[in-house]
């Protein structure tokens, strides 16, 4: 019988593609085979990390995903491949579709229909591993509710970073500003259509482009929650602050008693598994995929894929990524 690679995180900084039997579909689901799948650099790497909390699920909502965080587990949100294998009493036209589904890292997987995400003519394979992430920016959009003329500051820039501001780019803002440690990030995002950039260290060149009423919106994207604090020296007077970020099992130490505290600041929390209650008359999951699917035709963010990375040799793309973050911009496993 064939084999199957799986990626496995045995404990912290630790992990392993095993092999095993080929999986078979019973009669109500389908297999999958994986063209590539997306390594997430934020969340995925707290699971390297050992950084998530005991106490909470990985994902409640998606089916591949429920249980505690406890080693030995499989991980992963974006893969993208072909139904090659269906039940018998799955419809005959799902063979051989192109799809896309929040699935662990793996060379085969099994999968309700329900859970597949059929990928759009003309999206590629690579520009569907970012759909997870597109979604999340679509997501993170519509919690900040900007408006015409807003000035919008963007802290960090990696892949999801990335994402939002090239939709931030799209709105008439009077000004858009982005923040991130690594220079490679600080040009992409220029490139975007960011009207100014910064290193986090910049503080006082970050204050002057923001202006004396600070920012009405900020986006904290970083996963450093000490950006939290650069983000209430951005505030001005009824500021909003949208957290994306997932700390994990890091705190954040919040200086609340100053500009925070007399600015009557808005700070919320994103988290893309639900629609938010302000939107669910309106939105549902598939009007917001539908609109990630657009987005992702137009902007092709498969040129920011730096790393392609067959899946036996995981181990060394998490400890480059643990260790020099700024070497990677996107990695995907491959699985031929």
């Amino acid at each position: 019988m064939a084999n199957t690679k799986q990626l496995w995180f045995l404990g912290p900084q630790s992990v392993e593609a095993r092999a095993v039997s080929c999986p078979k579909p019973d009669a109500g689901s389908v297999r999958v085979r994986t063209h590539c799948s997306a390594v997430s650099a934020g969340t995925e790497m707290l699971v390297y990390r050992g950084e998530l909390p005991e106490e909470l699920a990985l994902d409640a909502v998606l089916e591949n995903m429920g249980g505690r965080p406890t080693y030995p587990l499989q991980y992963g949100y974006a893969s993208v491949g072909t139904v090659d294998e269906i039940g018998a009493n799955v419809p005959q036209d799902t063979l051989g579709k192109r799809v896309f589904a929040f699935a662990p890292h793996a060379s085969h997987f099994l999968c309700d229909p329900a859970g597949l995400i059929p990928i759009p003519d003309g999206v590629s394979f690579e520009d569907a591993a970012f759909l997870a992430n597109m979604e999340t920016a679509v997501n993170l959009a519509h919690d900040g509710q900007a408006l015409i003329g807003e000035r919008v500051v963007v802290l960090g820039q990696g892949v999801l970073g990335l994402l939002l501001t090239s939709l931030m780019a799209r709105f008439p803002l009077s000004k858009l500003i982005c923040v991130d440690g690594i220079q490679t990030r600080r040009e992409r995002a220029q490139i975007l259509g960011a009207g100014e950039v910064f290193a986090p260290e910049q503080t006082e060149a970050i204050a002057a482009a923001v202006g004396e009423q600070g920012a009405d919106l900020i986006f904290e994207l970083s996963g450093s929650p000490k950006a939290l604090n650069l983000a209430i020296d951005l505030t001005g007077y009824g500021s909003r602050i949208v957290i994306g970020s997932w700390y994990g099992s890091k705190s954040a130490a919040i200086e609340l008693g100053g500009k925070a505290h007399r600015n009557r600041l808005n700070i919320s929390t994103s988290q893309v598994s639900t629609i938010a209650p302000a939107l669910s008359a309106r939105w549902s999951k598939a009007r917001r995929f539908d609109v990630a699917w657009q987005m992702l035709l137009a902007l092709k963010p498969s040129q920011w894929v730096s790393h392609r990375c067959y899946i036996g040799e995981a181990a060394t793309l998490y400890k480059q990524l643990h260790k020099t973050p700024e070497s990677i911009t996107q990695a995907l496993f491959t699985y031929d």
